[in-house]
């Protein structure tokens, strides 16, 4: 949201509070309770740049109670879950969170029992109307084919008398999709991403089968049936961007042309192996290259033309609806990762993973630990995160990567963030019937 004000007589205000930046169209305060932003004077500007005090925005009551002041909370019901229904793999990427697929056990399929036993869970003390979300991930899922399509049956027949809606996803490394696959998820509704690190040669480095073979043409000669026939699902790539496949302007623009419904990018911060994890320069030269495809976005936009590049078109999202978030995901709250035997995690990046075992689909989630965990991984209680501005369109980071890397990526999402905003303001004067 944007809103005017002028106050040079006011203290200054400390850089935790908020952020000051300038576009064409003036200067302008990002206040971080609220997620707020305020057209502001030079002066006012200058002093908030320089200041040490949250005074000044109290006394311009443009602070809101909605981070530090209010608790974590304790309980939150489970409406989303991922299923591992597969804990295998056919590709052999170096780098896979995953241990490419098995999460560094033995390889696993999920039973029938499990999977109904989760889907259940999601329906435990549901309302009417109310929404839930049943994604699909591995390994590989569709090496699980039929038990994916039993989950979804199942899901539909609780839903139903209970007039609750069921969104489905599934993230696949698209060597296994055929022409029926299509069809259902069209049917369906679901939300398909996938996973592609470049085009040609720069993807099949990075995501070979595991004989060594290049896997890209394979993949888009299996995908493409599915862009032409989708109307209801939405058939998206996502790039996991490593030192040795940055270039992401000709990536962003390839896989757009091929008719994929967005395409999205994600730095690999942390591998089990070590291996291509991003350093500080190539983070640098990330955000460059981000902040390049969002000027095109812009470019583009302010034409009439859709150009799905999904970082920028959901970090607007957020800015204009005022997001304002003590954790950068659901994870632990009210999303979790089922393995392959029924236990329940953080998510699916800590399948398998004993620190982060929150219970098992028959007996619900322990609320002892979901209590502990949300108060551990609040934003206001993560260091050096408290102190920053940018904590709650943050939400201080992926908790798999935090916990196993640290806080590489800082000052790369505070760069981002910073180009968002100024984005934001231009498009505002630039594409108003955007945010229609």
């Amino acid at each position: 949201m944007l809103i005017q004000i002028t106050d040079a007589q006011t203290p200054p205000a400390a850089v935790r509070d908020c952020h000051v930046f300038e576009t064409v169209h003036g200067q302008f305060a990002f206040v971080v309770e609220g997620s707020r932003i305020y057209s502001v004077d030079s002066v006012t500007a200058e002093l908030l740049r320089s200041g040490n005090s949250s005074e000044t925005l109290k006394r311009l009551e443009l602070a809101e109670a909605r981070g530090s002041m209010l608790p974590p909370p304790r309980e939150i019901p489970v409406r989303s879950l991922s299923l591992a229904v597969a804990q295998k793999c056919n590709l052999g990427c170096s780098y896979c969170y995953a241990h490419q697929g098995d999460f560094g056990g033995k390889p696993a399929r999920m039973e029938k029992e499990v999977a109904l036993a989760a889907v259940a869970l999601l329906f435990r003390n549901i309302g009417q109307g109310e929404n839930v979300h049943l994604a699909f991930l591995g390994g590989e899922p569709l090496l699980n084919r039929s038990l994916l399509r039993e989950s979804v049956h199942a899901a539909l027949e609780l839903a139903e008398p209970l007039g609750v809606r069921v969104n489905f996803s599934i993230t696949t490394n698209g060597t296994l999709l055929t022409t029926d696959d299509g069809e259902f998820f069209e049917r369906h509704g679901f939300a398909v991403t996938v996973s592609l690190d470049g085009t040609g040669e720069t993807h099949d480095r990075l995501r070979p089968f595991r004989g060594g073979q290049g896997s890209y043409s394979h993949i888009i000669e299996n995908v493409l049936p599915l862009l032409a026939a989708q109307r209801r699902m939405q058939v998206s790539a996502r790039v996991t961007v490593t030192p040795r496949n940055l270039g992401l302007k000709n990536t962003l623009d390839e896989l757009l042309n091929l008719g994929f419904h967005s395409v999205g990018f994600s730095p690999l911060l942390h591998a089990p192996s070590g291996q291509d994890e991003m350093m500080k320069d190539d983070l640098r030269e990330m955000l460059r290259q981000m902040v390049e495809c969002g000027q095109e976005f812009e470019r583009r936009t302010a034409q009439g033309d859709r150009y799905a590049f999904s970082n920028i078109a959901t970090a607007i999202r957020e800015i204009h609806k005022g997001t304002h978030r003590p954790y950068p995901c659901g994870a632990g709250g009210g999303y979790f990762g089922v393995s392959a035997t029924g236990s329940l995690y953080a998510c699916h990046r800590f399948v398998q993973d004993e620190n982060a075992l929150f219970g098992n689909v028959w007996q619900g989630v322990d609320p002892a630990a979901q209590a502990n965990w949300l108060q551990e991984r609040h934003v206001d209680l993560q260091s050096p995160c408290s102190g920053c501005w940018a904590r709650y369109l943050c939400g201080g980071g992926c908790h798999h990567e935090v916990i196993y890397r640290g806080r590489p990526a800082c000052d790369y999402i505070r760069g981002w963030l910073d180009y968002c905003l100024k984005a934001y303001v231009r498009l505002r004067a630039t594409a108003p019937g955007y945010f229609a």
